[in-house]
């Protein structure tokens, strides 16, 4: 407080007559801008904006017009809209163009320079992966703070063992690729009990006999005519629906010629190998627009075939015995000169051993001593392609070797006694995203790789046989080196190759 001239106290403390100065209220908008901004006062005229250097930079006049009082009635600039972009692409590095057959493609890059292409992802493929993250279970990680130490949270079990329902509002797009997914994974089933349905009405008995008779002695999966092949059945819009369920997606590193004859090797094998199925069985992925001119054939057991129904669903969409007559007659039989040449079949190489070593975020190959295909390839004069299916392991979840040995072992008792083996394996449900025998919706790449060339030979020595399985695994190896930042993100390991 201050005494005044009469001996009183001031009510108000005093104040210097600068701090008044600089505290006292703008008379006009322009000096209001500049005090708060803290330029320089207004001279008349022209005012020097200098640099940092304490040279002149810039002279900024201020028209009259600005020192005034009232409403601005100036007629305002439209305020613009946003900036949509026609036809993103989610993947980096990626280019959209038109080839010669005015084919929308995309063409991945990766750092090395290294070059895919497939057909452009759609709409319904880009939903997928969006609401495909929504089903990932939620992490159960939390920020450590080291100030306090905390004792267990209440209903954090409940949380991490609780089942996931799917939300009633879920879109009919979504509901149909559940359908056609679960119709494929329950078809051998469906077309048995069709069958003994049909058994049972003695009506059909007259024409179920000699059916019988037909699937005991038919030749058709092994004669490589493929007279059944229905390519209408190959390409029904439902198979879309199929492929957009996990997304599923097909990419080429090269363009193959369809002067030659070719075997495709199919990696890993996973639990039911989807990805083969959706790229070489049918139109989904577009296979003949990215390989124009060839005619490919995925292999499965023989054993298919002799069940009643559902070998005629096999052969209708083009699949055949994996049996070595059946792949030599595939190769040298059909195409523009009747040798092969335009032909080729796909090979899950690995087979039910490796589907037990099916684990999800890791790729363990068993591919060391499987040298059937490499002989059949040199006899037939069919280049190898090696194709890797980066996610297939990531469908399903499995129970581990180490965990349970003893399961492990009567599992491998089962394959040599059968020939195959049952992997106990669990998924996501009809209805929730926890429980069940439904594939996880989880992206599928395919790539298809480099062709290995081959030198016919009907006698093939051994020498000649692991030098082209060593091109083949280093092929194999490059695939994975190059395009596992871009498609294997979330693994855990390296790609391991055992026997």
């Amino acid at each position: 407080m201050a005494l005044n001239a009469n001996g009183m106290l001031n009510l108000e403390p005093s104040q210097s007559k600068a701090y008044e100065e600089n505290h006292s209220a703008a008379k006009t908008y322009a000096d209001s801008v500049r005090q708060d901004s803290f330029l320089p006062p207004r001279t008349n005229g022209d005012i020097i904006e200098k640099s940092s250097n304490g040279h002149a930079r810039k002279e900024v006049n201020i028209p009259e017009q600005y020192v005034g009082q009232g409403e601005d009635n100036a007629p305002r600039s439209p305020v613009r809209k946003p900036h949509k972009r026609n036809g993103s692409i989610r993947a980096i590095g990626a280019k959209k163009e038109k080839d010669d057959h005015s084919l929308v493609v995309e063409r991945f890059q990766d750092t090395e320079g290294e070059k895919l292409t497939s057909i452009t992802t759609t709409s319904i493929y880009e939903e997928g992966v969006r609401l495909g993250e929504k089903e990932k279970k939620p992490s159960m990680k939390h920020n450590e703070r080291h100030e306090l130490v905390s004792g267990r949270r209440a209903g954090a079990g409940w949380q991490r063992s609780g089942i996931r329902f799917a939300p009633m509002n879920v879109p009919l797009q979504r509901r149909l690729q559940t359908l056609v997914v679960l119709g494929h994974t329950l078809c051998v089933a469906l077309f048995l009990t069709t069958f003994f349905f049909l058994c049972a009405i003695p009506l059909f008995w007259p024409l179920l006999l000699p059916y019988l008779l037909h699937i005991l002695f038919s030749s058709a999966a092994t004669s490589g005519s493929l007279s059944y092949r229905s390519e209408f059945l190959r390409s029904l819009k439902l198979w879309s629906l199929f492929a957009s369920y996990f997304p599923a997606r097909l990419h080429r590193s090269q363009i193959l010629p369809p002067t030659r004859k070719y075997v495709f090797g199919y990696h890993p094998h996973g639990i039911i190998s989807h990805g083969a199925f959706t790229a070489f069985a049918t139109e989904a992925l577009g296979f003949s627009q990215l390989f124009p001119g060839i005619t490919n054939t995925l292999l499965t057991l023989d054993s298919n075939f002799r069940i009643p129904l559902y070998r005629d669903y096999a052969l209708a969409l083009g699949l055949a015995s994996v049996s070595r007559e059946s792949c030599e007659n595939i190769l040298s039989r059909g195409g523009p000169n009747g040798e092969g040449m335009g032909r080729a079949i796909t090979i899950v190489v690995g087979g039910a051993a490796e589907s037990l070593d099916a684990q999800p975020y890791s790729l363990r190959l068993v591919l060391k001593r499987r040298k059937g295909f490499i002989k059949l390839a040199i006899r037939t004069g069919a280049d190898l392609v090696p194709v890797l299916s980066f996610g297939e392991n990531e469908l399903y979840d499995q129970v581990k070797p180490d965990s349970h040995p003893l399961i492990h072992k009567a599992q491998l008792v089962v394959k040599k006694m059968l020939g195959f083996t049952i992997p106990l394996f669990h998924a996501r449900g009809v209805f929730n995203y926890d429980v069940g025998m439904m594939p996880y919706r989880r992206p599928l790449n395919v790539v298809v790789g480099r062709p290995v060339k081959v030198l016919q030979n009907k006698q093939p020595d051994e020498a000649y046989v692991d030098e082209i399985h060593g091109l083949y695994v280093r092929e194999l190896e490059r695939i994975w080196r190059e395009w596992r930042d871009v498609f294997a993100s979330e693994r855990t390991g390296e790609l391991e190759i055992v026997g």
